[in-house]
């Protein structure tokens, strides 16, 4: 994979990305880092893939790790810096390279589960399908959840600028996808959670699909509880992008 470096349209800073050109005319797979690293963090997992069935593959930044020792940590966590982050990442590639742009895919896991579902909020209609493996959804509840002394809670007010009593409670629903039900009802979305997930509750993810059905029963988000924990399955991921592929001649799951 080669760096590229885009500048934000936001702030104008310069904000690097890894990216893999499988060719012309083929699927870009935009993969986000989890919640504690950065861009390389998911190029174990996607590479193989994106090499296997010859997709191109983004690897963005958007500001790097939620953590306490990260400078730039109050324009992460799913700030509109980070979101734009990778907005500008996908149109810097598909405006260089010779992208399929009708078949852009987002994935995460955890953090980056959070985030992918925090990008499509902003543009839904961008991606022909997301998967969203154990998300964080709310981040009020998974602040209260995180109530161990060595949990992720000071990472979380690190990233936000404070408590929800310091800050208040809109900070923390302004990151938080279940505060943009009507965007993501719009969107092609598939939430997958393990049931034995002990670091972000698989409820998260089941009150994050209830209240968008609840809003539109026709809305094409879907929730696929696993026999799991905190982890994400490539396998399963790749079978949900392959069955939304647009036949182009391209690899469809069979059977």
């Amino acid at each position: 994979m080669e760096e590229i470096i885009v500048k934000s349209t936001l702030d104008g800073t310069s904000q690097p990305s890894l990216f893999y050109y499988a060719g012309e005319n083929k699927p870009l797979l935009v993969g986000l880092h989890t919640w504690s690293f950065g861009r390389s963090n998911q190029k174990g997992n996607m590479l193989p893939y994106a090499k296997k069935h010859g997709w191109n593959l983004l690897l963005p930044e958007f500001r790097g790790a939620n953590v306490i020792d990260n400078p730039d940590r109050l324009k992460a966590l799913g700030s509109p810096f980070a979101v734009q982050d990778v907005l500008d990442a996908i149109y810097y590639v598909c405006q260089n390279y010779k992208i399929d742009q009708s078949q852009i895919f987002l994935l995460g896991l955890s953090g980056g589960g959070h985030m992918a579902l925090m990008t499509t909020a902003k543009n839904p209609t961008l991606f022909r399908a997301v998967g969203a493996f154990v998300p964080i959804t709310d981040m009020l509840s998974w602040h209260a959840f995180n109530d161990a002394e060595d949990s992720y809670r000071p990472h979380i007010e690190a990233c936000i600028g404070g408590s929800p009593s310091e800050v208040g409670k809109n900070a923390y629903l302004e990151r938080s996808p279940i505060s943009y039900i009507n965007e993501l009802s719009k969107a092609n979305i598939k939430l997958f959670h393990g049931k034995f997930d002990t670091t972000v509750p698989y409820t998260q993810s089941v009150e994050l699909f209830r209240l968008i059905t609840e809003k539109d029963g026709k809305s094409r988000v879907f929730l696929d509880l696993f026999d799991g924990g905190h982890e994400i399955d490539m396998d399963s991921a790749f079978k949900w992008f392959l069955s939304q592929v647009e036949d182009k001649n391209l690899t469809k799951v069979t059977g």
